[in-house]
């Protein structure tokens, strides 16, 4: 049981029930502009969130997806993390889930999700139950990310594709359930102040698309 009070089965069971996926609510960085609504009547969530110029409801996008892996540990759930290599051109050396860009020999996202994850970090999918699936994630870079979230049942091997992961790592679900851990920081982009999620964990800066995944993650656990 975690710290806040759910067993690794309250988290799927909050996860199955969560609805479909589309546009929950998220926090906003307090501007008055807001993002067009799909075709559905739903905002995407994504990097616009707390910088809604950033979206281009005209913008051509790459279909990819990611496994949110959630890891079956005695002492409580933790999150598996990577932190890619730096000379990636897409978000090198920031902290990811694995995951690429869905290819034709994919089924759906969830092939993509699980492949992506073997041939990224060597974790076989036989470990993976897949659990449920959070909102698709439009980043600034022209990706259209759809986040499948997995238990993985350890014990399970690790071989890292060295190209493109630097290191693996696992926080503990606790830490992001914990609402003082989430930082919302700014830097100045284009001559504009850019404002982003931040989960800062021991020596980690998780930010970026990553943390806001993590916050809609927050979101559905918390049944906010």
């Amino acid at each position: 049981m975690s710290g806040n009070g759910l067993t690794l089965d309250e988290v799927i069971a909050r996860l199955a029930t969560s609805g479909p996926p589309g546009r929950r609510s998220s926090p906003r960085s307090g501007s008055e502009s807001e993002p067009p609504a799909d075709t559905n009547g739903l905002r995407p969530r994504g990097d616009h969130d707390l910088n809604p110029d950033f979206y281009d409801p005209t913008q051509s996008l790459t279909p990819a997806a990611v496994l949110v892996p959630i890891v079956d540990r005695a002492k409580g759930p933790t999150v598996l993390l990577t932190r890619r290599t730096d000379h990636l051109y897409d978000h090198a050396g920031q902290i990811s889930f694995p995951g690429g860009r869905i290819d034709p020999v994919d089924s759906d996202a969830e092939a993509a999700a699980l492949r992506e994850t073997e041939e990224e970090i060597g974790l076989p999918r036989r470990h993976i139950t897949l659990v449920g699936r959070l909102d698709t994630y439009v980043t600034r870079t022209g990706f259209e990310v759809s986040p499948q979230v997995g238990v993985v049942a350890p014990p399970f091997p690790l071989e890292p594709d060295t190209f493109e992961v630097a290191e693996i790592f696992e926080v503990p679900l606790d830490f992001f359930l914990v609402p003082e851990n989430r930082k919302t920081h700014s830097r100045l982009y284009q001559g504009k102040e850019r404002h982003f999620y931040v989960f800062p964990y021991r020596d980690y800066f998780i930010w970026g698309a990553t943390a806001g995944m993590l916050v809609n993650l927050v979101e559905v656990l918390r049944q906010r």
